[in-house]
């Protein structure tokens, strides 16, 4: 596996990690045995990166890492995020660190090593939230610090409070959002930039071809681009890519994943799944070389303007980009 560092001076990670909420339920029924045969076999692969949070699973996802990772803590560079549950005050001074010290049981370790803030609380300075946040580095119970889906001038007044190692948000051949001002505002600042939801959410995988595959009680039915005929014309541009990674002998989820690797070396996957079998296809994903035609080509049927829909509702697009 190869490896990349987070930031100018953040830790060296994986180049393709493991995103955690797939084991708190979040997509159908986990099993916690299976979860922990999945993270097993992630660092077998040398998938070091292991990212999770306070909110998925009510703290179900942490529990099941930091079982799955006991014994072998110093082999693994682990974030976690507060600040997500949406109720205002959750970004204030005096709710940092006891969410902190709440994952730091459930996850059975006395350190984090990537702590991020999950949402901007709009009722809090951002320069208060990251600065109870770097009162944690302080103490040595955090080594880095992170954002979710913060804005470019949110990002600079956090990185001017404290040094900012990674900024998380989606990033896929579907969510290119990043690329107008947010990668461009962590590259000058020499911020890492890690890419949740690498694979659409799984539109990008294949798997799904009629809204019938997807279960009736799935989230992402409420998700604009899944619905009707948003998802019809979706399947159609991921059938075309499909073409694509059968040329090169591999899943369109390796092609999505290799895609996103080839957008620059600040740039970390964490695609999520539940099975092992995904684990070992995402982690080959990093040894896949696109040609630069391969990439004008996938950019051609993946442009900006070819995915229909919002990557989500609007509620949840109005607690992003914050």
């Amino acid at each position: 596996m190869q490896h990349r560092r987070l930031g100018t001076d953040g830790p060296m990670v994986s180049a393709v990690g493991l995103g955690a909420m797939s084991f708190a339920g979040v997509y159908g029924d986990a099993d916690d045995a299976d979860s922990a045969a999945t993270i097993a076999r992630a660092l077998e692969l040398g998938v070091t990166f292991i990212d999770t949070a306070n909110i998925y699973g009510s703290g179900h996802s942490e529990e099941v890492v930091g079982r799955a990772i006991s014994g072998r803590r110093a082999d693994v560079v682990l974030a976690t995020k507060f600040g997500g549950g949406g109720d205002a005050g959750l970004g204030k001074r005096d709710k940092v660190r006891p969410a902190l010290e709440a994952s730091l049981a459930r996850l059975g370790t006395e350190y984090v090593d990537l702590y991020y803030l999950h949402r901007v609380d709009p009722s809090t300075p951002i320069e208060e939230t990251v600065g109870a946040m770097a009162d944690l580095v302080s103490a040595g119970l955090v080594r880095y610090l992170g954002l979710s889906e913060a804005a470019p001038e949110t990002i600079r007044r956090a990185h001017a409070t404290h040094p900012i190692t990674a900024l998380q948000t989606e990033y896929s051949m579907f969510s290119r959002e990043p690329e107008e001002a947010i990668l461009p505002t962590t590259r000058e600042l020499g911020i890492g930039f890690v890419a949740y939801s690498p694979l659409g959410r799984g539109l990008l995988t294949g798997r799904f071809q009629r809204l019938e595959d997807i279960p009736p009680d799935d989230w992402r039915r409420s998700v604009p681009r899944w619905q009707e005929e948003n998802f019809d014309h979706n399947i159609r541009v991921v059938g075309r890519l499909e073409e694509i990674a059968r040329r090169h002998s591999i899943s369109a989820a390796q092609l999505a994943l290799a895609w996103v690797l080839h957008q620059g070396g600040d740039v970390v996957p964490i695609p999520g799944t539940r099975r092992r079998e995904n684990v070992e296809a995402n982690a080959a994903a990093a040894d896949v070389i696109l040609s630069a035609d391969d990439l004008r080509e996938i950019d051609a049927v993946a442009s900006p303007d070819s995915v229909a829909g919002a990557r989500g509702a609007q509620g949840y697009l109005a607690r992003v980009d914050a």
